[in-house]
């Protein structure tokens, strides 16, 4: 498939380093890749809804009205079966006001400190919403990893839980593993899997509409 323009794609995320991880998802596809950073008008979505799908669809359905512009909302967490799910929707303020990933992962430690390590199951979700201008959601994707929540961290990379969250399989903690490893196994990665089939799709709607213009 050759394609001769590119769709601006906007990220609605501040985070830095969800950018940079998704945006080497997208590389390969003909889409320019643009954050919240680019776009001064961009206002601070409350994140209300009761699931990372209902967040999803509110950052981006609302920011893309405002920016008109095609934006991708995503939401994610981990949930942790000994806590009931918590901190899931809740992940990123997770140790209240001011929170940093330091003082969640330090939370996190502190409610688990009585769990066995056979009793530390937890998995990530990651949802994504895809909303055109007009703030229309077009693809919506949701994906999971599953994994055991460690008595203390390992490794320096990634971002949130990740040096607290473990894969057994692989005796390595999302912290630990390499980009390359962690964007096949990862639930961002599994999700952005299940996007690309339908937004390649869209991808090749929008470039025949054009030509046909």
């Amino acid at each position: 498939m050759i394609m001769s323009q590119h769709l601006t794609l906007v990220l609605g995320t501040h985070n830095q380093k969800k950018r940079l991880e998704l945006s080497h998802l997208l590389a390969p596809y003909p889409v320019e890749i643009k954050s919240l950073e680019d776009y001064p008008a961009a206002i601070d979505v409350e994140e209300t809804g009761d699931s990372f799908a209902a967040n999803a669809i509110l950052k981006a359905t609302e920011q893309a009205q405002q920016l008109q512009q095609w934006v991708l909302g995503e939401d994610s967490g981990l949930s942790v079966a000994a806590l009931d799910g918590a901190p899931g929707i809740y992940s990123a303020r997770f140790s209240g006001p001011g929170a940093t990933d330091a003082t969640n992962n330090e939370l996190l430690l502190e409610r688990l400190q009585e769990v066995p390590s056979g009793k530390r199951s937890a998995w990530y979700t990651c949802n994504m919403a895809l909303s055109d201008p007009r703030g229309t959601v077009v693809i919506q994707t949701e994906a999971y990893c599953h994994g055991q929540i460690l008595s203390e961290p390992r490794g320096s990379a990634g971002f949130g839980y990740d040096p607290l969250f473990e894969i057994p399989e692989y005796s390595l903690t999302f912290a630990e593993m390499g980009n390359t490893v962690k964007s096949i196994l990862s639930h961002r990665a599994r999700a952005h899997r299940l996007f690309m089939r339908p937004f390649l799709q869209l991808l090749c709607e929008m470039v025949d509409k054009s030509t046909e213009d």
